[in-house]
């Protein structure tokens, strides 16, 4: 019979376990639910759902996350509104979203606030306003820069001030912004290979190349979103042995090739791709010496 202290231990293991196995994750999910059953706590709800949100198993996620939400969880609500915001079990609804965002940003959530700030640029179940989404966004931007407050937001703020500033012409300030947030989802991406971080690397990626030429002299693992779209061949080194990344135009669209792996697009390579063990994007800080071959 499984005893709580017991369960705690099977979830820390689980965490500092950067390539856990499909038993590995079973027995996380068992000890998950046990302490949700033993403690009623709605912060492990909140826990299990996002480990299915992080699965893509949006099903199981808004049931854990609306077990939460039942307990006035702020970060429940939050999450509930992402589930409705994209649609992730396959119907997208605004109102919903909206519902949930606002209660938590009136909560003080800085989360809900930049996704508050979204519905209003888009114009999303509330009429377009995108006064009030800059507003917002500023705000946001001050509470980081000025005080640390809510800086694990960091990238989500300054891409989304980075675009308002080029928008405006200021090029240099926008970028300077992206530098940042590149710095953070790097670091946040290498600890916790979450697909919604890799989509904001991705975009904040290809977004910096609309803003300035592409130098072949100075770039990273990061920098493939860009030079992978199109067929292309680059190697690097890791502690002095070469390895080879190639993007070849296939019926469909882009196929990734690693070594002798191959992915069926560049998200699926900076999902999966391995290096020794471990995940490259959790390896990226030991790769050197890109080049274009």
């Amino acid at each position: 019979m499984m005893k709580i202290p017991e369960a705690r231990r099977m979830i820390r293991e689980f965490y500092r376990n950067s390539n856990p196995t499909e038993d590995d994750r079973f027995r996380f999910v068992e000890a998950m639910r046990f302490l949700i059953e033993e403690t009623k706590s709605s912060d492990a709800m909140l826990e299990l759902g996002g480990y299915y949100y992080d699965e893509k198993r949006f099903d199981l996620a808004l049931k854990y996350y609306e077990m939460s939400a039942e307990y006035d969880n702020i970060d429940a609500f939050v999450c509930l509104g992402y589930i409705w915001y994209y649609g992730r079990t396959g119907e997208k609804n605004y109102e919903k979203a909206f519902y949930y965002y606002n209660r938590a940003a009136e909560a003080g959530d800085m989360n809900a606030a930049y996704k508050v700030a979204d519905m209003y640029k888009n114009g999303y179940y509330v009429e377009k306003n995108f006064e009030k989404y800059r507003e917002i966004v500023e705000k946001l931007y001050r509470q980081i820069a000025e005080d640390g407050r809510g800086d694990h937001l960091l990238p989500e703020i300054y891409t989304r001030l980075a675009k308002i500033r080029a928008d405006e012409g200021k090029t240099d300030e926008a970028l300077s912004l992206y530098d940042e947030a590149r710095e953070h989802l790097s670091w946040r991406i290498q600890r916790n290979p979450f697909f919604g971080s890799r989509s904001i690397m991705k975009w904040l990626i290809r977004d910096v190349y609309r803003l300035q030429p592409f130098d072949p002299d100075d770039f990273g693992l990061y920098d493939l979103f860009y030079l992978l779209q199109t067929p292309v061949k680059v190697r690097f080194f890791f502690e002095e042995q070469e390895y080879e990344v190639e993007s070849v135009q296939e019926e469909g669209g882009i196929a990734v090739r690693f070594g002798e792996t191959w992915f069926r697009d560049i998200d699926a390579f900076f999902e999966k791709a391995v290096l020794d063990g471990e995940l490259l994007t959790t390896r990226y800080e030991e790769l050197y010496d890109f080049e274009v071959m």
